[in-house]
């Protein structure tokens, strides 16, 4: 059964307990400004930014996707860590970047220009890294 993406807008309680996992496990610097997981949950599911993966009914990834005109932002992409290195991120991204091809807009990968780690994934992947 493959990952499925889905911009997620009605959240089930599971599905907030599991976003709540999936940033538990994320860097300090992917959830700043917020002060914790819960804080960067709620802001993401207010302004409807949050895309999700989902298999077997429940979320093991999820990421902020910003859309302005001609250019789609991704950022605070995370995976939890039980299932970190099974395509969970790459289907996101390619979800997203498929939703702005079909939309006209360019989707570019952003997160701080301090953390290399980004860098080298957004270069893996053949995206430009926009500092965030």
């Amino acid at each position: 059964m493959p990952v499925v993406i889905q911009h997620l807008t009605q959240p089930s309680d599971q599905d907030r307990q599991d976003l709540l996992k999936i940033y538990a496990d994320a860097p300090q610097w992917l959830l700043a400004p917020f002060a914790d997981a819960g804080e960067l949950v709620e802001r993401g599911l207010a302004e409807g930014r949050l895309f999700t993966g989902r298999f077997n009914d429940r979320l093991l990834g999820a990421a902020w996707v910003e859309r302005d005109g001609e250019t789609w932002r991704l950022s605070r992409l995370c995976v939890r860590q039980v299932t970190r290195y099974r395509g969970v991120a790459r289907r996101l991204l390619e979800e997203a970047q498929r939703l702005a091809v079909l939309q006209g807009a360019a989707l570019r990968l952003s997160a701080p220009a301090d953390q290399p780690q980004a860098a080298q994934f957004a270069r893996h992947l053949g995206l430009t890294l926009q500092p965030a």
